[in-house]
Order: structure tokens, then sequence, then C-alpha cells
């Protein structure tokens, strides 16, 4: 074996889940070499295959460019090394060379085994405590945490194809297109929403104003009633043209039911925040029957959480926005901890923002008019969501009216 060559190994679903293809890959585009030592098969559906393969670089420093990108397709050292831990030296400041995360389910070597590092994120570090391993964010790094620093004794363990049957995740078979029969996806998502929650699944919407604009209040209104929705998160505008619809019949000033314009139409949604403020927040305007339906309406009855973000452009804001960004990020953490499945419809802000805080077994559902915000959401990092361009106004009424007939 070559002085600039090491032993690394991978098992798993290698061949339908394209892992070992993504690896043959990397280790090509970086120009190195590689020498497949040994390989099996698995014969069977949930079978995992093994391989272990030799890389070579020119010198160390390219090896360890190569090691280092493989490493996060799945592949693990032949000869494991425990975790290098440093302390971060102050508050919100990590180490040189710390270890940034990805949103792959991520294990790590310590004291002999491979533990979970929990609360999966990207772009994040990993804190050590105990025999315990955290994935953290800049803000939450405390004065001499045992912060990960390195490559060695880190293991990510990349999601693989569904196996359980054709659901709208495999019946795509592209990331993202316009190019779909839009009813039959309407009722293959509306299929994996129902079947999620069968399974007793948490499923959080991630709205836009958009949803109100186009026609799918009522759509969006009628899932969180018939209690599909665990959690809805969005901006000032969602909340504020929802209550406008609910209360005025318009949404920025145009009636949503014949896209006429109203009489003095501009100010209704000053109007709206004017009324909300008059009664203190969404809730008591909810307990003074000021507001009788709508998105926001149903979470209020149902109990069900919802976080609104501020942005430095918001009208308002409401009472209920939370304008300290941080504060508001953390919110949006709480009701997203342990969701099965993610719905984010025509807002790119916030499904950026909500991409970044997910794992990556969360299934996501992006729905927008608008190709590059569906595209741009996976070029950030989550690359598991499945794009659906399509009008929402048609989509989720089509998707809601599917679910009512697989409820009866």
């Amino acid at each position: 074996m070559s002085k600039f060559s090491q032993e690394i190994e991978v098992s798993g679903h290698l061949i339908d889940s394209s892992i070992l293809t993504k690896i043959f890959d990397k280790i090509m585009d970086l120009k190195g070499e590689f020498n497949v030592d040994e390989i099996n098969i698995g014969v069977k559906k949930k079978d995992h295959s093994y391989a272990k393969l030799t890389i070579t670089g020119k010198n160390q420093i390219h090896l360890d460019e190569i090691l280092k990108t493989v490493y996060r397709e799945g592949a693990v050292s032949k000869v494991q090394k425990e975790i290098q831990l440093k302390k971060a030296p102050k508050n919100y400041v990590m180490p040189d060379n710390f270890y940034s995360t990805t949103n792959n389910h991520t294990q790590v070597y310590l004291k002999g085994k491979w533990i979970s590092v929990e609360n999966m994120m990207m772009d994040k570090c990993i804190v050590v405590k105990g025999n315990k391993a955290f994935c953290v964010p800049f803000r939450d790094v405390k004065k001499d945490d045992q912060i990960i620093v390195g490559e060695a004794g880190i293991k990510i363990n990349p999601p693989e194809r569904p196996r359980e049957g054709v659901n709208v995740f495999e019946f795509m078979g592209s990331a993202s297109s316009s190019e779909r029969p839009t009813q039959h996806i309407a009722k293959q998502v509306a299929d994996d929403i129902y079947n999620t929650k069968k399974k007793g699944g948490k499923i959080v919407i991630v709205g836009g104003p958009a949803i109100v604009h186009t026609g799918a209040d009522d759509s969006v209104s009628e899932l969180i009633r018939s209690g599909y929705i665990d959690g809805v998160l969005a901006g000032n505008a969602l909340a504020v043209h929802d209550i406008e619809y609910a209360t005025l019949g318009t949404s920025l000033g145009m009636n949503v039911k014949d896209a006429t314009l109203a009489f003095h139409g501009h100010r209704n949604h000053m109007d709206t925040i004017n009324a909300v403020f008059k009664a203190g927040s969404i809730a008591n305007m909810v307990k003074t029957k000021k507001l009788t339906k709508g998105i926001m309406y149903e979470c209020v009855k149902n109990k069900v959480p919802f976080v609104l973000a501020g942005s430095i452009r918001d009208d308002g804001p409401l009472p209920d926005v939370i304008t300290d960004v941080a504060e508001a990020q953390k919110q949006y953490k709480k009701v997203l901890k342990g969701a099965d499945m993610v719905i984010m419809i025509s807002t790119m802000l916030h499904s950026i923002a909500t991409g970044n805080m997910l794992p990556a077994n969360v299934k996501v559902i992006v729905v927008d008019i608008s190709q590059p915000t569906v595209t741009k959401l996976m070029d950030r990092g989550t690359w598991q969501a499945l794009g659906i361009v399509s009008d929402v106004g048609a989509f989720l009424p089509m998707v809601a009216q599917q679910i009512k007939k697989r409820s009866k």
C-alpha cells in the first residue's frame, strides 16, 4: 500500500441508494485513485451491502482532502480513531478546525463506542457531555464546552431510498419539476400525509401569504381542523392576510373569491393589524369572537402551536410576531422537534431557514409556483426535499379533497 493511501469501508444499501457511486465520483472528481479490495452485495431487499476500498492521493494533504469528502458520503476509516475534543475559548466561539455538521444522521466514536449525535442539524458543531453528543448552534456554545474538531471518529449515515413501498418520494423520480400530472401528485402527497398521521407522525406546515392570496386558506384551515397539522411556522404576512381574509374577505385589498379590488382595500391589512392590537393578541381575538375562521383561528381553537418570525419589511408587525431573530429561531426549533414531515408552501425565506434546522430523515415537501424557489431550497442543503412547482391555490385544495376521501 502506498505511503499516501488509506483503507476505508462503507455499509448499507450501497447500490440502490447510490452511496457507492457517490463515493467513486467524489474520489475521481478530486483526481484521486481507488481500488475495491472487497465487496459483498446484499441479495434481499433488507440486506445491507459492504465494501472496502483503498484510496490513494498524491500526497498527505491530497489524501486528507479526499478522505474528508468521502467520509461525508458515509465512509469510515478501516482503523477507527477516537474523536478529538477542544474546549470553546469563550461563549459563542468554537475552537479552530471545529467539525461542521451535515443534516444526515451522525455517530461519533467515543470511548470505544459509536454513539448517535442528538438534535441533528446542518452547519452546527458537536458538543460532547459525558457519554452523549449534541448538535449545537453558535449562539448556544458556552465557554469550556467540549467541541469535536477535525474529521476523526465521525460516521455519517446518509438516508437510503425508501424501501416500504412506493410513496410520493419514489413516485416523482426527480427533485423538482412542473412537468408532472398535478392531480396524481396531489393524490400521492395526500396519501403520504394521511399515512404519516395514521402512524402517529408529526406534520408541520411552513407557509407564506400566497396561501391566502391564491385562495388556499380554507384548505389549510381544514387540514388543521381535521388534525393533520401539528404546527404552523410563518412570518407576519401569512397571519395578517389570513386574518384580513377571515374578517374582511380580502387579501392585500383584493376580494379573494372573485379577484376584484375592494373599495379602499389598500388599507385593509393595516385595519387588520390594528384590530389584532385592539384585542391584544390573536388568541384574544378568537376568545372575543372577533376572529371566527381561518388558519390562525384553527390554530388557537385546536391548540396547534404556531410561531410567527419577524422581518425588517413587516407592517406592524402583529403583537404575536417574534421580532428577535435568535428567539424566533429557537421557537421554530421547538415546534420542529420530532417532526416526521414538513410541508413548505410559497415562502423562500422561511422554507430555507426551516430546512437548515431539519435532519435529513425528515420528509420535506415544498410547493411553489416559482421553480427557482424550489431549487434554491435544495441548493442550500435541504437535498431531501420533494419539489412541486404548482399554483398552491389549485394544488392544496386537491390535496385536502383527497385526504377527505381517504378519511371517510
